[in-house]
């Protein structure tokens, strides 16, 4: 058969390609499907996917890409639509592969703690399948009820718990992945100890599906916590906020150490449902969370409590006496994205070494207030382990075609700042479209050039996740 370009493939004999991979009743192109698929959290691009595809199995994925390979089609995976640097957005007419099918869990080894997940598996149904078996998957997230593992994986996902138990690349024991060719890898084969040269697992954790697209993971359980236990902190100074980590983290084993600023928390409550920790206000809090398994644990961290007082660091603190009262004070945390989401923030989600966080986060805000006068500034993180959420809120009468381009005139100087500091331009999401112009902040010319050389290698007709990361 003689290969098609692009451009002869019409609409029709598009879907009727794929439709042949997958089924026709696994192919959509109805306008709801084009804009729920096409696109991610991000509002700045307009999704434009000519088509929708949803394959059940690898050799399924593998056929598409094929298919994109001889026919010039461009590919971009969609998991949960979770992300913030339009890392799954089809803005060009690209095919989306959307992995909700790919949602087996299957393969569970008690003996290895290790469980086989297709890549449209719920961070969720992870979590709660763990929780079955007496295990615990600890990479979570505010999305965790809608990302998908395969997402995660593409975007080395991070969320609530780094400080304790690390990153999505943490837990991976092995990968199936379909390269921008079109070959099919078992990487690593789920092993402890793999001392065989390069370790091309890594480079597809974190790729955001440039290189290819992961189609089902090996993920590491572990044992459960015991009795987590969350504190709320008041702290009216900054700097304060890193003297309570390191009181803290100096004499326990934290899980989560979170810092979300007072015009956070008051959006929260405003919404009325999660009650306020105390009658105290500061400008700053911190959500501190441990395992209390034993009385001892308890007595300690109100040692510590008491300590950070006296020594003027906090102003007020709560103490979760159930599992319902610490599900509430996490909310006071997890629930600022949502409740700011009606703003159309501008975000960005940065990073630096836990300890220049005050000063940098100091030199961030004062550019920003002074550029944004008329702009809500919203700061909140996962403190503990450098990682911080600038969010700038949309005022209601500014339409986003002129609240976007303002806020980008001032990221070139947030990114200077975040050079500065040696910290990174992106710490969770990826760099997608968004983040790919400030890419040379926190990575260097040559580096830059070996990323394009392996994109080159193992997707040389730019067919996977094409526009996003690095240009070819």
């Amino acid at each position: 058969m003689t290969a098609l370009t692009q451009d002869a493939l019409t609409q029709d004999a598009l879907i009727e390609r794929l439709s042949a991979i997958v089924g026709s009743d696994k192919v959509r192109t109805d306008a709801d499907s084009l804009q729920t698929f096409g696109k991610d959290w991000t509002k700045v691009y307009e999704p434009k996917p000519s088509a929708i595809v949803f394959p059940k199995t690898t050799e399924q994925v593998r056929d598409i890409v094929l298919l994109a390979n001889e026919c010039g089609l461009q590919l971009v995976p969609s998991g949960g639509r979770t992300g913030l640097s339009a890392g799954a957005v089809a803005a060009n007419g690209e095919v989306v592969v959307a992995f909700d099918y790919m949602n087996q869990i299957a393969e569970f080894n008690a003996v290895d703690r290790t469980v086989k997940c297709g890549a449209g598996v719920i961070t969720e149904q992870l979590q709660t399948y763990a929780e079955e078996q007496g295990l615990f998957y600890p990479v979570d997230f505010a999305s965790a009820g809608s990302s998908q593992i395969g997402g995660n994986i593409g975007t080395n996902a991070g969320g609530i718990k780094v400080i304790r138990w690390g990153m999505t690349r943490d837990w991976v024991a092995g990968l199936t992945v379909v390269t921008g060719k079109g070959d099919i890898l078992q990487l690593n084969k789920d092993l402890l100890k793999n001392n065989t040269g390069y370790d091309l697992r890594q480079l597809f954790i974190g790729g955001e599906g440039t290189l290819g697209f992961v189609t089902e993971a090996t993920m590491r359980l572990t044992r459960p916590p015991k009795n987590l236990t969350v504190l709320v902190l008041a702290i009216p100074e900054l700097d304060d906020v890193m003297k309570v980590l390191n009181q803290f983290q100096s004499s326990m084993d934290l899980t989560a150490f979170e810092f979300f600023s007072d015009k956070a928390m008051s959006k929260v409550l405003a919404r009325g449902d999660v009650p306020a920790p105390f009658e105290s206000n500061a400008d700053f809090y911190a959500l501190i969370e441990f395992e209390a398994i034993t009385d001892a644990d308890m007595d300690l961290s109100m040692s510590l409590f008491e300590q950070c007082v006296e020594n003027g660091w906090v102003v007020d603190g709560v103490i979760s006496q159930s599992e319902t009262q610490a599900a509430n004070l996490w909310r006071l945390r997890e629930d600022i994205s949502e409740t700011i989401a009606q703003w159309t923030p501008y975000k960005n989600d940065i990073s630096v070494v836990v300890s220049k966080v005050p000063p940098f986060l100091r030199e961030i805000d004062e550019v920003v207030t002074r550029e944004y006068p008329d702009f809500e500034i919203i700061w909140f993180g996962h403190i503990g382990d450098g990682n911080l959420h600038l969010n700038i809120l949309k005022p209601d009468a500014l339409p986003k075609e002129e609240f976007f381009p303002r806020c980008n005139k001032v990221s070139k100087w947030v990114m200077e700042i975040v050079q500065k500091y040696d910290g990174s331009i992106s710490a969770e999401h990826g760099v997608g479209m968004t983040k790919k112009a400030y890419l040379p902040y926190t990575r260097s010319e040559a580096e830059i050039a070996y990323m394009k050389a392996v994109k080159a290698v193992f997707d040389p007709n730019n067919v996977m996740n094409p526009g996003k990361l690095v240009d070819m």
